[in-house]
Protein backbone atom coordinates (compact mmCIF):
# COMPACT_ATOMS: atom_id res chain seq x y z
CA UNK A 1 0.00 0.00 0.00
CA UNK A 2 1.09 3.56 -1.08
CA UNK A 3 1.83 6.07 2.07
CA UNK A 4 0.93 8.88 -0.77
CA UNK A 5 -2.24 9.95 -2.40
CA UNK A 6 -2.90 8.35 -5.35
CA UNK A 7 -5.73 10.37 -7.94
CA UNK A 8 -6.23 6.67 -9.29
CA UNK A 9 -6.91 4.64 -6.26
CA UNK A 10 -8.57 7.68 -4.73
CA UNK A 11 -12.39 7.79 -3.18
CA UNK A 12 -13.23 10.55 -1.13
CA UNK A 13 -16.21 10.36 1.85
CA UNK A 14 -18.10 13.10 3.01
CA UNK A 15 -20.05 12.35 5.96
CA UNK A 16 -22.73 14.08 7.93
CA UNK A 17 -21.69 17.57 7.39
CA UNK A 18 -25.37 18.59 8.70
CA UNK A 19 -27.31 21.86 9.41
CA UNK A 20 -28.12 20.69 13.05
CA UNK A 21 -24.82 19.38 13.87
CA UNK A 22 -23.09 22.09 12.59
CA UNK A 23 -24.57 24.70 14.37
CA UNK A 24 -23.57 22.76 17.70
CA UNK A 25 -19.97 22.64 16.61
CA UNK A 26 -17.05 25.38 17.34
CA UNK A 27 -17.75 28.13 15.06
CA UNK A 28 -13.99 29.25 13.34
CA UNK A 29 -13.82 25.35 13.47
CA UNK A 30 -16.55 24.64 11.86
CA UNK A 31 -16.22 27.38 9.11
CA UNK A 32 -12.62 25.93 8.64
CA UNK A 33 -13.93 22.34 8.22
CA UNK A 34 -16.85 23.51 5.88
CA UNK A 35 -14.12 25.43 3.15
CA UNK A 36 -11.82 21.87 3.55
CA UNK A 37 -14.40 19.87 2.67
CA UNK A 38 -15.28 22.27 0.09
CA UNK A 39 -11.65 21.92 -1.24
CA UNK A 40 -12.02 18.39 -1.09
CA UNK A 41 -14.83 18.04 -3.26
CA UNK A 42 -13.92 20.44 -5.20
CA UNK A 43 -10.75 18.61 -6.19
CA UNK A 44 -12.25 14.91 -6.15
CA UNK A 45 -14.34 16.14 -8.92
CA UNK A 46 -11.42 18.15 -11.12
CA UNK A 47 -9.46 15.17 -11.05
CA UNK A 48 -12.76 12.83 -11.50
CA UNK A 49 -12.08 10.99 -8.14
CA UNK A 50 -15.46 9.20 -6.82
CA UNK A 51 -16.73 11.18 -3.91
CA UNK A 52 -19.83 10.27 -1.60
CA UNK A 53 -21.39 12.17 0.82
CA UNK A 54 -24.03 10.74 3.89
CA UNK A 55 -26.10 12.25 6.28
CA UNK A 56 -26.94 10.42 8.66
CA UNK A 57 -30.65 10.07 10.20
CA UNK A 58 -31.56 13.92 8.42
CA UNK A 59 -35.14 13.79 9.72
CA UNK A 60 -33.42 15.08 12.95
CA UNK A 61 -29.94 16.60 12.22
CA UNK A 62 -30.85 18.11 9.10
CA UNK A 63 -29.72 18.41 5.41
CA UNK A 64 -26.32 18.77 4.08
CA UNK A 65 -24.84 22.72 4.29
CA UNK A 66 -25.60 24.59 1.72
CA UNK A 67 -21.68 25.05 1.01
CA UNK A 68 -21.49 21.58 0.25
CA UNK A 69 -24.44 20.41 -0.96
CA UNK A 70 -24.14 22.82 -3.73
CA UNK A 71 -21.21 20.75 -5.08
CA UNK A 72 -23.06 17.66 -5.34
CA UNK A 73 -24.42 18.43 -8.72
CA UNK A 74 -27.81 17.48 -7.79
CA UNK A 75 -26.50 14.20 -6.33
CA UNK A 76 -28.55 13.01 -3.34
CA UNK A 77 -26.23 12.32 -0.23
CA UNK A 78 -26.81 8.68 1.40
CA UNK A 79 -28.99 8.36 4.13
CA UNK A 80 -27.84 6.13 7.19
CA UNK A 81 -29.09 5.33 10.88
CA UNK A 82 -25.75 3.32 11.54
CA UNK A 83 -22.93 5.63 12.77
CA UNK A 84 -20.45 3.34 10.67
CA UNK A 85 -21.01 4.35 6.56
CA UNK A 86 -19.59 1.11 6.89
CA UNK A 87 -22.92 0.14 7.95
CA UNK A 88 -25.07 1.65 5.42
CA UNK A 89 -25.44 -1.30 2.55
CA UNK A 90 -26.43 1.94 0.39
CA UNK A 91 -22.90 3.34 1.01
CA UNK A 92 -20.65 -0.03 0.73
CA UNK A 93 -23.14 -0.25 -2.78
CA UNK A 94 -21.40 3.20 -3.87
CA UNK A 95 -17.87 2.79 -2.61
CA UNK A 96 -15.79 1.76 -5.77
CA UNK A 97 -14.23 -1.12 -5.49
CA UNK A 98 -11.34 -0.88 -7.60
CA UNK A 99 -10.10 2.96 -5.87
CA UNK A 100 -8.28 0.92 -2.49
CA UNK A 101 -7.75 4.60 -0.49
CA UNK A 102 -10.57 6.22 0.83
CA UNK A 103 -10.06 9.65 2.18
CA UNK A 104 -12.84 10.32 4.79
CA UNK A 105 -13.93 14.04 6.52
CA UNK A 106 -16.72 15.22 8.04
CA UNK A 107 -18.18 15.08 11.59
CA UNK A 108 -17.71 13.62 14.61
CA UNK A 109 -14.50 12.75 14.28
CA UNK A 110 -14.81 10.41 17.22
CA UNK A 111 -18.29 8.84 16.30
CA UNK A 112 -19.17 8.49 12.80
CA UNK A 113 -15.70 9.52 11.45
CA UNK A 114 -14.15 6.85 13.65
CA UNK A 115 -16.35 3.93 13.09
CA UNK A 116 -16.36 4.54 9.74
CA UNK A 117 -12.68 3.95 9.37
CA UNK A 118 -12.79 1.16 11.73
CA UNK A 119 -15.68 -0.09 9.50
CA UNK A 120 -13.31 0.05 6.53
CA UNK A 121 -10.38 -1.71 8.37
CA UNK A 122 -12.57 -4.77 9.61
CA UNK A 123 -14.08 -5.31 6.72
CA UNK A 124 -10.77 -5.65 5.32
CA UNK A 125 -9.69 -8.42 7.92
CA UNK A 126 -13.07 -10.24 6.90
CA UNK A 127 -10.90 -10.29 3.31
CA UNK A 128 -7.93 -11.82 4.05
CA UNK A 129 -7.40 -14.40 1.70
CA UNK A 130 -10.03 -13.23 -0.35
CA UNK A 131 -10.15 -11.23 -3.64
CA UNK A 132 -11.71 -8.52 -2.87
CA UNK A 133 -9.34 -5.60 -2.66
CA UNK A 134 -8.86 -3.92 0.64
CA UNK A 135 -8.62 -0.23 2.12
CA UNK A 136 -6.25 1.98 2.81
CA UNK A 137 -8.17 5.23 4.87
CA UNK A 138 -7.21 8.25 5.04
CA UNK A 139 -8.16 10.92 7.57
CA UNK A 140 -8.44 15.08 6.49
CA UNK A 141 -7.27 16.18 10.32
CA UNK A 142 -8.04 19.74 9.27
CA UNK A 143 -11.77 18.53 7.30
CA UNK A 144 -13.13 16.77 10.93
CA UNK A 145 -14.90 17.97 13.52
CA UNK A 146 -15.82 17.24 16.85
CA UNK A 147 -18.20 18.85 19.35
CA UNK A 148 -15.34 18.37 21.94
CA UNK A 149 -11.31 18.94 21.16
CA UNK A 150 -10.45 16.22 23.51
CA UNK A 151 -12.83 14.01 21.19
CA UNK A 152 -11.18 14.66 18.11
CA UNK A 153 -7.99 14.32 19.78
CA UNK A 154 -8.57 10.57 21.68
CA UNK A 155 -10.14 9.57 17.81
CA UNK A 156 -7.14 10.93 15.86
CA UNK A 157 -4.54 8.91 18.11
CA UNK A 158 -7.03 5.83 17.48
CA UNK A 159 -7.37 6.14 14.03
CA UNK A 160 -3.45 6.66 13.68
CA UNK A 161 -3.16 3.38 15.96
CA UNK A 162 -5.65 1.52 13.86
CA UNK A 163 -3.47 1.95 10.76
CA UNK A 164 -5.05 4.80 9.29
CA UNK A 165 -2.91 7.39 7.53
CA UNK A 166 -3.92 10.82 9.44
CA UNK A 167 -3.15 13.93 6.40
CA UNK A 168 -4.15 17.34 5.59
CA UNK A 169 -6.44 18.69 2.62
CA UNK A 170 -3.25 20.77 1.32
CA UNK A 171 -1.03 17.56 1.30
CA UNK A 172 -4.45 15.40 -0.11
CA UNK A 173 -5.19 17.64 -3.22
CA UNK A 174 -1.36 17.83 -3.85
CA UNK A 175 -0.40 14.33 -3.64
CA UNK A 176 -3.64 13.84 -6.24
CA UNK A 177 -2.09 16.61 -8.44
CA UNK A 178 1.06 15.36 -8.56
CA UNK A 179 2.74 17.95 -10.63
CA UNK A 180 2.04 21.86 -10.75
CA UNK A 181 1.00 22.08 -14.15
CA UNK A 182 -2.13 22.27 -15.88
CA UNK A 183 -5.50 23.71 -15.67
CA UNK A 184 -6.52 21.75 -12.79
CA UNK A 185 -3.26 22.56 -11.05
CA UNK A 186 -4.74 26.32 -11.21
CA UNK A 187 -8.14 25.36 -10.20
CA UNK A 188 -7.12 23.93 -7.05
CA UNK A 189 -3.65 26.57 -6.09
CA UNK A 190 -7.00 29.17 -6.21
CA UNK A 191 -9.26 26.91 -4.25
CA UNK A 192 -6.36 27.15 -1.41
CA UNK A 193 -5.76 30.38 -1.40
Amino acid sequence: MSLIAKVTLSQLVVIDMQTRLAGIMPSNEMQAVVKNCSILLQAAKLLEVPAIVTEQYPQGLGVTVLELSALLDGKNPIEKITFSCAGEPKFNAKLTSDKSQVFLAGMETHICVLQTALGLLQSDNKLQGASKKSHQVFIAEDAVISRNANNKVNALARLRDAGCIISNTESIVFEWLGVAKGDAFKQISRLIR
